[in-house]
C-alpha cells in the first residue's frame, strides 16, 4: 500500500514504520505525502488504540531529504512539502490514540518534530536528537516551534532551536524533551511494554484528557504551522540557506553571513 512507510497491526497496537533505511529515513516528498495520508486515515480506524512510531534501519529519521532539497525541480516543491508537513502535524496532534515514539539512531529536524509531537517518547541512550534546521539556515517546521515550546517553554525552546545542537538521550531527558531513556536496542521493546500497560489502564479517560488539552491548543498549532510555511519559504531564498545546503552536501562547515 505504501512505498516509504509501513503500518502493521497487532491487536489494538499499530506500528508506523518510517521505511527508507538506505537514506536514514530522510523524508522525501513521497514519504511526507504517505505519512499525511496514513495519519489522517488512522483517525477513522477504531481498531487501534495505540500507535508506535519507529524507523527502519540505523535511525529514526535524519529529517527532511536535504539532497532532494538541493536538487529542487520536480523532486522537491517546498510549498507542497509544507502542506504535507502541516497535514502530518495536525493529524498527529489530534489523533485519538496514544502515540509513542521509539527512537534509535538519529531523530533530527523534521524527524525530531515528529518525535516531539508524540504523547510518550522513549529514546535509546546513544540516540542523537536535534532540532538542527539552523544548520542549513532554516527554521523548524512540522510544528517544531509548537511542540518544542509545549515541552520546555518559550525561552528554552528558543535557545534549543537557535543552538541546533545534537543531544544524547540523557541530555534530552534532563531538558524535558523526552519521557524515557532505555539501553541500546531496547526502545521498541519498551514501547511495546508501555503500549500494553496503556491498554490495561483506563485508556478512554487518558485519551479524553489528551483531547481536552490538545483541542485548547489546536488553533495555536494551526497558526504556527501557517507561520512556519510562510517563514520557511522566505528562508529558502536566503544566501545563508544556500550556503548551508552546499556546505552540508560538501561535508564542510558553513560560512554564514546573516543574509
Amino acid at each position: 500500500m505504501y512505498e516509504t512507510i509501513q503500518l502493521t497491526k497487532n491487536g489494538q497496537v499499530g506500528e508506523l514504520i518510517l521505511n527508507r533505511p538506505n537514506a536514514m529515513n530522510a523524508m522525501n516528498m513521497k514519504m511526507m505525502e504517505e505519512l499525511a495520508d496514513c495519519l489522517e486515515d488512522l483517525h477513522n480506524d477504531d481498531t487501534l488504540k495505540v500507535i508506535i512510531f519507529r524507523g527502519e534501519g540505523r535511525a529514526f529519521s535524519a529529517g527532511g531529504d536535504i539532497k532532494a532539497m538541493q536538487g529542487g525541480g520536480d523532486e522537491f516543491d517546498l510549498s507542497e512539502a509544507m502542506q504535507f508537513v502541516t497535514r502530518i502535524a495536525s493529524a498527529l496532534y489530534t489523533l485519538p490514540k496514544l502515540t509513542i515514539a521509539a527512537v534509535h539512531g538519529a531523530a533530527a529536524g523534521l524527524g525530531f518534530s515528529l518525535v516531539l509531537a508524540c504523547d510518550h517518547v522513549i529514546a535509546e541512550e546513544n540516540s542523537k536528537l536535534a532540532m538542527n534546521f539552523i544548520g542549513i539556515g532554516l527554521i523548524p517546521d512540522g510544528g517544531g516551534h509548537f511542540f518544542m515550546k509545549e515541552r520546555v517553554g518559550v525561552p528554552k525552546a528558543k535557545q534549543l532551536i537557535w543552538a541546533g545542537q545534537m543531544l544524547k538521550a540523557h541530555d534530552a531527558l534532563a531538558k524535558g524533551l523526552i519521557e524515557e531513556v532505555t539501553a541500546e536496542g531496547r526502545a521498541l521493546e519498551r514501547a511495546n511494554e508501555y503500549a500494553e500497560e496503556a491498554l490495561q489502564s483506563p485508556l478512554k479517560a487518558k485519551l479524553a484528557t489528551k483531547n481536552i488539552l490538545h483541542q485548547q491548543k489546536l488553533p495555536e498549532l494551526k497558526n504556527i504551522l501557517a507561520m512556519e510555511e510562510t517563514s520557511q519559504n522566505a528562508m529558502r531564498q536566503t544566501a545563508d540557506h544556500k550556503e548551508g545546503i552546499t556546505a552540508f552536501v560538501g561535508k564542510r562547515p558553513p560560512q554564514f553571513k546573516g543574509e
